[in-house]
C-alpha cells in the first residue's frame, strides 16, 4: 500500500500536514475546555487562561469558520480532496481525546492557580459537620490546589477544576484575609491568630494546625501569592469598597516626620483596672507583628507606646492610629511631664521634699526629669506636659497683663494705712524657676498658674495689707524706696519655701485719696513756686553780677588811673598831714602867746575894772561902761514901735497893726548889728505916776 505522502507531492504534503496540525491543534483546545468547564467555583477574581499542548505551546488562536472555509477552498483549489483528511481528523481526535478523557488531564498556566472540587466519592464521606474544606478526599471544595503544569487523574465526571488568577498585592498596598473554615475564635479575641502556612498559600497547614476561621490578624504584604480563593477572602485596595472598607485603609501606613503615632489595639486582653493604657510588648516590631503583640499579653485599647514616622505594615482590623503633632518645648521654657501610666511610683524626690512625689522617666507620675526646648514624640493621651518658663516672669498686680496671661485675674491690691486711708497700690514682681527646680514646682502646685493663684497671690497682697497698717498714705509716697526694698527681701524669703525665685518686688502707681493728694498738690506747688521765685532771683543776682562784672571790666582802665590818683592823693593828703601839721604846731605856738597876751591884757584890764570899782562903786562903773558901749555900738534907745496903755484894751491891737504896718513899708527894718543881730521890740512899760516912762534896755542874750 503506497503511503500517503507517496499519493501527495511534496507541496501538497506540506499543505495536508499543515492543516492537520491546525486541527489537531483545535481539538487539543477544545476538548480540555469542554471536560474543565463543566462545574465552577465563584470567586472575585475568577479569569480564564491559555492552555499549551503537549510539546509547544501555540501562538494561534481558534479557527473561526471563516478561517475554515478558506482552508477549505484552498485545499480544493490544491486538488486534494477533504474527504481523504476525515481519517486523519479522527486518529488524532482519538490520540488526544483519550488521555484527556480516560487520563484526567488539567493543565495549569504559570500564573493560575488550580481550585479543585470533587464531586463524590466512592465511599460515599462527606465532610464533618461545620467543615468547609476536604482535607481527606471527602467531596467538596479541596485544600489543596493545582500548581502550574499538566495533572492527571483529574477526571471530568469526578472532578471540577476552576482556574483562578493568582493574587497581586502592589508596592505601598496590603491585602487583608478572611478564612472561611478554620477553628472557632475564642471569645476573648476578635481576629484570628497567626499560624505557618505560606502566607495562606498552603490551606492544609492552615487547617491543620489551628488556623482559625474568620478575620485574620495575617495579611499580605507586596507580592504574587497562590492563595485557595475557595477557602480565603482576599481584601486588596481594588475591591475594598465592596467589603465596606476604603482604599486607603489598605495602603502602607505613613507617619510624617514631625508627627507621632498613637496607637490603638483592637483585639488583645482587656486592659487591667485602674489603668488608662496598655503596658509596652516587646517584639512586634512597632504592632507590625500582632501574633507578637497577643502571646506578648498585649492590651487592647490606648497603647503606651507610640508610632515615629516612617512607613509602616498595619492591620487595619488590629491597629488604628491616630497622627497628632509632636510636642513642642519653646526656647526659654522646659517641659514637666506628667505621666498618668507606667511602672509604680518610685519617689526619688528625698526626705527633704515632702510636698510631691518626683519618679523616673517611664514611672507614673511626675518626672524629675524635665524634657528641655525641642520637639519631642509624648504621648499625649497618657501625658500630661506642663511649660514652666525659665526666663524671667514679670507678674502684674494692675490693670497690664503680660503675654504669658498668668497675671490675667490680678488687680491692684486695695490696702489701708494707719491713718486710716484706703488706697490702691499696684506691684510688680518678678520670679524666676529654675530647670531643675520646675518638677519640684509642679509636684507641689500642679500648674504655673496654679503657683501665682494660690502662692504669689495670697502672699504678696497679705504682705502688702499688713505692712501698709504700719505706715501712713504719706510714708507710700515719700519713703517709697525704702517700703520696696523691705517687700522685696519678705517676699524673696517666702518664695524661697516654694522652689522659687524672687528677683525683685517693684512698687508701681500708688493712688491715694483725692482730697490727700490735693493737699500734698497744693504744697508741692507753692514749693516749686517758691522754688521758682528763689531760681528767678538768683537769676536776677547773677545778672546784677555779670552787670557789675561788666561794668568793672568797663572801668578797669579808670579804676586803673584812679588807684594811682588815690595814691597820689594820698601822698599829698600825707604831705599836707605835715604841712598841716607843722602850721598847726605854728598856730599853736602863737596861740599860746595870744593866749599870753590875752590874758596879760585880762589881767591889765581886770586890774582897771578893780580900780574903776573901787573909785567909782560897782554900778556907777556899770553905768559908765555901759553908756560907752551904748555909745560905741549907736544902740537905739528909742523904740519904733510903742505899744501901751491908757486904761483901754484895744493898746495890744493897736501895737499889733502898727508893727504889720512897719513891716510892710519896710521902715521898721533894723540893721542887725552884734549885740542885735534880730529886731527888738520893746514894750511900752506903764506909765508911772510922773508921766516919765522908766528906760528899758534888752541885753542880747550870748548863745
Amino acid at each position: 500500500m503506497k503511503s500517503f505522502s507517496s499519493l501527495l507531492g511534496t507541496r501538497k504534503q506540506n499543505k495536508v500536514a499543515r492543516l492537520a496540525a491546525s486541527i489537531v491543534a483545535t481539538l487539543a483546545m477544545a476538548a480540555p475546555t469542554s471536560l474543565t468547564n463543566t462545574g465552577s467555583i465563584h470567586s472575585a477574581n475568577a479569569t480564564s487562561a491559555k492552555t499549551t499542548t503537549a510539546s509547544v505551546q501555540l501562538n494561534q488562536t481558534k479557527p473561526n469558520i471563516s478561517q475554515l472555509q478558506i482552508s477549505r477552498t484552498q485545499y480544493q483549489a490544491a486538488g486534494i480532496d477533504p474527504f481523504v483528511l476525515i481519517p486523519i481528523v479522527l486518529v488524532g481526535g482519538l490520540v488526544i481525546f483519550v488521555p484527556l478523557f480516560c487520563g484526567g488531564l488539567v493543565v495549569i498556566g504559570e500564573r493560575e492557580v488550580g481550585i479543585v472540587v470533587r464531586k463524590f466519592t466512592l465511599s460515599g464521606r462527606g465532610l464533618p459537620a461545620g467543615s468547609l474544606i476536604a482535607l481527606n478526599g471527602e467531596a467538596g471544595l479541596q485544600a489543596d490546589t493545582l500548581a502550574p503544569g499538566w495533572h492527571w487523574g483529574y477526571w471530568p465526571w469526578q472532578y471540577s477544576v476552576k482556574k483562578e488568577s493568582v493574587i497581586v498585592v502592589p508596592q505601598g498596598e496590603i491585602a487583608l484575609i478572611v478564612a472561611a473554615d478554620g477553628a472557632s475564635n475564642p471569645p476573648e479575641r476578635i481576629l484570628g491568630k497567626i499560624v505557618g502556612c505560606d502566607n495562606f498559600q498552603d490551606a492544609r497547614k492552615f487547617l491543620t494546625e489551628g488556623g482559625e476561621k474568620g478575620r485574620q490578624m495575617g495579611f499580605l504584604t507586596a507580592g504574587t501569592y497562590r492563595i485557595n480563593t475557595a477557602l480565603f477572602k482576599v481584601i486588596m485596595a481594588a475591591n475594598a469598597s465592596a467589603h465596606g472598607m476604603t482604599p486607603e485603609q489598605l495602603r502602607v501606613y505613613s507617619l510624617a516626620s514631625d508627627k507621632v503615632g498613637i496607637v490603638t489595639t483592637l483585639d488583645g486582653l482587656p486592659i487591667s483596672a485602674g489603668e488608662l493604657a496598655g503596658p509596652i510588648i516587646d517584639g512586634h516590631d512597632n504592632f507590625q507583628n500582632g501574633q507578637k503583640f497577643i502571646n506578648g499579653g498585649g492590651r487592647r485599647g490606648l497603647q503606651e507606646q507610640t508610632l515615629l514616622s516612617g512607613s509602616w505594615n498595619l492591620n487595619p482590623w488590629f491597629v488604628q492610629v491616630e497622627q497628632v503633632p509632636m510636642t513642642e518645648i519653646p526656647i526659654g521654657y522646659v517641659g514637666v511631664v506628667i505621666s498618668f501610666v507606667g511602672k509604680a511610683h518610685q519617689d526619688v524626690s528625698g526626705a527633704a521634699f515632702t510636698h510631691g512625689n518626683l519618679v523616673n522617666p517611664g514611672h507614673k507620675g511626675v518626672w524629675v526629669e524635665p524634657l528641655y526646648p525641642g520637639k519631642h514624640p509624648i504621648n499625649s493621651r497618657i501625658m500630661k506636659m506642663e511649660l514652666v518658663p525659665t526666663t524671667n516672669i514679670v507678674l502684674n498686680w494692675s490693670d497690664r497683663t503680660e503675654r504669658h496671661s498668668y497675671d490675667a485675674q490680678l488687680a491692684s491690691l486695695t490696702v489701708r494705712s494707719r491713718d486710716g486711708f484706703a488706697f490702691d497700690l499696684e506691684v510688680a514682681q518678678i520670679i524666676h524657676v529654675g530647670a531643675l527646680d520646675a518638677p519640684k514646682v509642679i509636684s507641689r502646685v500642679g500648674a504655673m498658674q496654679n503657683l501665682v493663684d494660690h502662692v504669689l497671690e495670697p502672699t504678696i497682697g497679705n504682705y502688702f495689707r499688713n505692712s501698709a497698717q504700719d505706715y501712713t498714705v504719706l510714708d507710700f509716697l515719700t519713703a517709697r524706696s525704702e517700703r520696696q526694698s523691705e517687700a522685696a527681701e519678705y517676699i524673696k524669703t517666702a518664695l524661697r519655701a516654694y522652689d522659687v525665685q524672687a528677683i525683685d518686688t517693684l512698687i508701681g502707681d500708688i493712688q491715694p485719696p483725692a482730697s490727700l493728694m490735693q493737699t500734698q498738690t497744693d504744697r508741692k506747688i507753692a514749693e516749686e513756686e517758691r522754688k521758682t521765685y528763689e531760681v528767678q532771683q538768683m537769676a536776677q543776682t547773677q545778672r546784677q553780677q555779670l552787670v557789675r562784672e561788666t561794668a568793672l571790666a568797663d572801668i578797669q582802665q579808670e579804676m586803673v588811673k584812679s588807684e594811682q590818683s588815690v595814691h597820689i592823693a594820698d601822698l599829698k593828703a600825707q604831705a599836707q598831714i605835715k604841712q598841716a601839721t607843722g602850721e598847726a604846731e605854728g598856730t599853736k605856738l602863737r596861740a599860746i602867746a595870744e593866749a599870753e597876751g590875752i590874758r596879760a591884757t585880762g589881767n591889765a584890764k581886770a586890774e582897771t575894772y578893780r580900780a574903776g570899782v573901787e573909785a567909782l562903786g560897782s554900778q556907777g562903773y556899770t553905768a559908765m561902761q555901759l553908756m560907752q558901749i551904748i555909745g560905741d555900738r549907736n544902740v537905739r534907745l528909742i523904740p519904733d514901735v510903742l505899744v501901751g496903755s491908757n486904761g483901754s484894751n484895744n493898746g495890744l491891737v493897736d501895737g499889733l497893726l502898727s508893727m504889720i504896718l512897719w513891716n510892710q513899708t519896710g521902715k521898721g527894718e533894723l540893721t542887725p548889728t552884734p549885740l542885735h543881730p534880730q529886731p527888738v521890740v520893746t514894750k511900752t512899760q506903764p506909765t508911772p505916776e510922773n508921766g516919765h516912762p522908766p528906760i528899758v534896755v534888752n541885753f542880747p542874750v550870748d548863745k
